[in-house]
């Protein structure tokens, strides 16, 4: 059994319980989803492996109430839904309407007067997640996220992810970076009754993979969606690059 919390850390667990609206019967889960590696003894004390956990307890729970909200979507309709819903981008909203920032611990080498990385605060949600999940069970964590997951299929539906990519990708790019996508046709194959574009989405100086489809704007539908994976599975928004990208990626030709 692990050692009581010391009462700094009682103190400090009373705080983040009347910040989340949960409370834990084993404090120990929430301390340990709370401290990142930077601020941990060894990374078995870090909030790593509650990570990985929280990310599997945070795909069933978003993957259930789909399959229940939508009986008559297919698993091609589900999946585009469900990958945006999972996003770390998502963990990352989730992580803010909580001030998690305020509340992971880390180390010296990460400084507390700048804003936490993205990336930490979205990690430390799905940590928390699966603190849930252990100290509670499914049905806790289910509960927990159900408004969250909820409020973000709306949001995800607006956004017409699921119908138009191009739309969904011009809303985030001028949301996130102040400018609008172009598509360029790369290559094109095919008789004139049955021609093939190859289409790659650029914001700024930074292109996208490529995409085949049976007209132009289909092409740029599927460029736009590799575009907002890409973005969704970086969840940090920055384009500090050129990606020059090849027929390697094309799909659909």
């Amino acid at each position: 059994m692990p050692d009581q919390p010391t009462p700094e850390q009682s103190a400090f667990c009373a705080r983040c319980e009347a910040q989340l609206g949960v409370t834990f019967c084993n404090k120990h889960y929430l301390l340990a989803a709370l401290t990142h590696a930077s601020g941990a003894k060894s990374s078995l004390d870090s909030n790593e492996r509650l990570e990985f956990l929280g990310d599997a307890v945070l795909g069933f729970c978003v993957c259930c109430h789909l399959y229940e909200r939508f009986p008559d979507w297919n698993e091609g309709e589900l999946t585009t839904i469900k990958s945006a819903v999972v996003s770390r981008q998502s963990c990352f909203q989730w992580a803010q309407r909580f001030n998690l920032a305020e509340l992971i611990q880390v180390g010296k080498g990460i400084s507390l007067s700048q804003e936490l990385p993205r990336s930490v605060t979205a990690n430390g949600f799905e940590a928390l997640i699966a603190a849930i999940y252990l100290d509670q069970g499914l049905s806790a964590a289910e509960q927990f996220l159900r408004p969250l997951v909820e409020s973000r299929i709306e949001e995800v539906l607006k956004c017409s992810v699921a119908n138009n990519f191009k739309s969904a990708l011009q809303q985030i790019s001028q949301r996130d970076f102040g400018q609008t996508p172009t598509y360029a046709v790369l290559d094109q194959t095919g008789p004139d009754h049955a021609k093939s574009f190859l289409v790659a989405a650029t914001i700024g100086t930074r292109r996208f993979p490529s995409a085949w489809g049976r007209s132009k704007k289909e092409a740029e539908q599927h460029a736009a969606r590799l575009a907002l994976e890409i973005l969704e599975s970086e969840g940090e928004g920055t384009l500090n690059s050129t990606e020059e990208n090849s027929a390697d990626h094309a799909q659909g030709r």
